[in-house]
């Protein structure tokens, strides 16, 4: 007959046993867990591939290959536009630090040609980007510079002489109060915003 005690003490001796080989295993042993590939997962090294990759043989399997030694990655923009004899080439590429307004001044021109299309493109981005500190018609009475005071009134005297690279440059990089957008404005669409801001300095 099982007694109280006799079930008390075989529980403790199943509890002796499970606690004994589990202290048995080394310290990186995880034991068993549920879905171990939460825990435990597997390490891919880049560019590799899991499966055979018969196509990529000679370059030892690789899914991808690897970039030029020493190269950055950079986004391919569009770099013709216009067409014909109007035709222009531009990498849409800017390397010119932040604080060399100058340089940007001198040596940078709207790579894409003027006409009705590109400025209502860039009445567009002037809406959706600008106006609302430059106002519509680039007077700086938008409804945020009722808050921030100092946005240029673009048909003021000072403010005409702002040649390509300048306003393509501030853009980029912002100037004082006003924050940078080159993350947000493809280079494209920054030049297309250059061509409408000059429109709204002739007043």
């Amino acid at each position: 007959m099982i007694t109280k005690y006799k079930s008390v003490a075989a529980l403790a001796i199943i509890g002796l046993l499970i606690t004994g080989t589990s202290c048995e295993r080394g310290h990186d042993d995880t034991g068993t867990v549920y879905a171990p590939n939460m825990y435990e997962p597997v390490g891919y090294e880049p560019y590799k591939q899991i499966r055979a990759n018969t196509i990529n043989q000679r370059e030892n399997g690789l899914n991808m290959r690897l970039p030029a030694q020493g190269t950055v990655a950079r986004p391919n923009y569009h770099t013709t536009f216009g067409e014909g004899a109007n035709k222009t080439t531009d990498l849409m590429m800017y390397n010119i630090p932040a604080d060399s307004i100058g340089i940007a001044e001198r040596v940078l021109t709207n790579p894409i040609q003027d006409s009705e299309k590109t400025q209502a493109e860039g009445q567009l981005l002037y809406t959706r980007y600008c106006s609302h500190c430059h106002g519509a018609t680039g007077k700086g009475d938008g409804p945020v510079a009722a808050q921030y005071k100092g946005v240029p009134n673009y048909s003021a005297d000072a403010y005409k002489t702002m040649n390509d690279g300048h306003i393509f440059h501030v853009i980029t990089h912002g100037k004082g109060r006003m924050w940078p957008h080159g993350s947000q404005i493809t280079p494209e669409d920054r030049w297309k915003i250059v061509q409408y801001v000059h429109k709204l300095q002739q007043g």
